[in-house]
């Protein structure tokens, strides 16, 4: 439990601060923790580091700052802590695969590494086991639909062998790849987000299943191409699952992510859409 509580805290106090300087000793400070306690807690419950992540957060959020707004580069630069927007524009491109100019041209969907949300049923003999994200974005826009829409679930089929044959950063490559796949395969009234490691959802705002079912094959028509990564053509295929919602009526923010999770393990079959019509 004590693990859980510095991770949480270290989490919120991550959170608060994306646009302030964050210094790794203040975060374990505001945890009552020392610093090494800090990271060795932090790399057991999210299996990466406080700077990656920290850097991964803030180049998610300048991502909603250049489609959703004005503002120079400079400024969301400055906004995000880079000391210049050379430094920022390298870190952009690595983690997007693109310029920030090019980014607004060809993505709508911005939540490639969403924040983690500490949860105590994945603790496990004092170590926490696994991950949820925070998802209240897709649950707003659900709710701003009203009625009933069929929601797109991905995931991406034998991830594991990614991270484990060629290393975590292809692993990454491979995630936002992925990610680009079903956000270009949206119309502009559709948004995309990601629910987990290597997982995805899709708001269609369609109940008729054949326009479902043509949104859901302009992604998974892509399945076998390969994400090329230092000179290495690695194969990506996704799987996907539907399932019909509607906030006003019969889900709630809580049971949301395990309908999702539901329908995405039980999706076993690779191109075509498997529907959960009961769910």
């Amino acid at each position: 439990m004590k693990n859980f509580c510095i991770f949480a805290d270290a989490i919120n106090y991550i959170e608060g601060n994306l646009c302030s300087p964050i210094v790794q000793e203040d975060i374990a400070a505001a945890c009552y923790c020392s610093l090494s306690a800090l990271q060795k807690v932090w790399r057991y419950c999210s299996h990466t580091s406080l700077k990656e992540y920290i850097s991964k957060r803030r180049l998610t959020r300048s991502a909603e700052d250049i489609v959703r707004t004005d503002m120079t580069l400079t400024d969301i630069a400055m906004k995000y802590q880079y000391n210049s927007p050379e430094v920022f524009l390298r870190a952009f491109f690595r983690f997007w695969g693109v310029t920030p100019s090019k980014f607004k041209e060809h993505w709508r969907s911005t939540g490639l590494f969403p924040r983690i949300i500490p949860d105590e049923q994945m603790l496990e003999g004092g170590v926490y086991m696994g991950r949820k994200v925070d998802i209240s974005e897709l649950y707003d826009e659900l709710k701003a639909m009203g009625g009933d829409t069929f929601v797109l679930c991905f995931d991406i089929v034998k991830f594991d062998g990614v991270n484990k044959s060629y290393g975590r950063t292809a692993g990454d490559s491979v995630i936002r790849e992925a990610f680009h796949r079903v956000d270009a395969a949206a119309d502009k009234t559709m948004t995309a987000f990601r629910i987990g490691g290597d997982e995805f959802a899709l708001i269609t705002g369609l109940s008729d299943k054949e326009k479902v079912e043509e949104t859901a094959q302009r992604v998974i028509s892509l399945n076998g191409q390969s994400v090329e990564f230092e000179g290495q053509m690695i194969p990506l295929s996704l799987r996907v699952g539907a399932i019909p919602l509607s906030i006003s009526r019969n889900v709630r923010y809580s049971e949301l992510f395990d309908r999702m999770q539901h329908a995405i393990n039980e999706t076993r079959d690779v191109g075509k859409v498997i529907y959960f019509l009961n769910d």
